[in-house]
């Protein structure tokens, strides 16, 4: 740490802020309920998570992983076929595992929130309204009974660690829950659905291809104006949203 020449601003915004110093990242988080739920995820999951090196309310220290990024949203991934496969396998691992013991949210809250953001989309003129009920009229798919799993919850493709063709890592669990596997691989390849076919290749069983669109539409709707309210680019999520048919 000694050697440390500059602090990098990983990410920033009302609710939490992730600073990398080195080698180590120190998430800082209002709520610190949210990091109990991280902590107590990364002990129970069984693929890779990064070490904790130590805890101070409110920061977490967390060793780096190896490797970089299986890809970022809005941009080509260069990683392997491979490596979309073996990031596949490591979401079957952690959907076979016991679930957590706390509850995700309800099908009813995703349903209610979901009319609420498309709401405020048209009537701020985010997205044309044509746009915002074709995608809802998709994300319906995804509004139906499941059975829960031990899902991450908010699978980025940025949270997935690989070294060549292996996965080093997922980071960022405080979204972990009891939750439907499907919304994990949509979240997972939100933006690169080219890559679908690797990632359930690794995965290993079937699944509703209609429910994981439906999924990909749910989450930029969703997400949209969280960004925008928050000082990031939701262009990516508008992309995913505009090219729904």
């Amino acid at each position: 740490m000694a050697d440390v020449k500059e602090i990098e601003v990983v990410v920033a915004h009302r609710e939490r802020a992730t600073l990398r110093v080195g080698d180590v990242f120190l998430k800082i988080d209002a709520d610190q309920t949210r990091t109990d739920a991280e902590v107590e995820a990364m002990a129970m999951a069984p693929i890779p998570t990064p070490e904790i090196l130590w805890r101070k309310p409110p920061v977490l220290a967390l060793a780096a992983l190896p490797g970089t990024a299986l890809g970022r949203l809005g941009e080509p991934s260069t990683a392997s076929s491979a490596a979309w496969a073996a990031a596949g396998a490591a979401v079957r691992t952690l959907h076979d595992a016991p679930l957590p013991p706390w509850p995700g949210r309800s099908l009813d809250e995703i349903a209610s929130e979901l009319d609420g953001e498309c709401e405020w989309l048209v009537s701020n003129g985010v997205l044309p309204t044509d746009v915002v009920t074709r995608n809802r009229r998709v994300a319906e798919a995804a509004l139906r009974p499941w059975t829960p799993v031990f899902t991450h919850g908010d699978l980025q493709v940025t949270h997935v660690f690989v070294d060549g063709d292996d996965v080093t890592g997922v980071i960022d669990w405080s979204e972990a829950s009891r939750g439907d596997a499907l919304f994990d691989l949509a979240t997972l390849t939100l933006g690169h659905e080219e890559r679908l076919g690797d990632v359930l290749a690794g995965y290993g069983t079937d699944v509703d291809l209609d429910v994981i669109r439906a999924w990909w539409s749910l989450r930029s709707l969703r997400t949209a104006r969280w960004l925008i309210e928050h000082g990031f680019d939701p262009e990516p999520e508008l992309a995913v949203l505009r090219s729904r048919r």
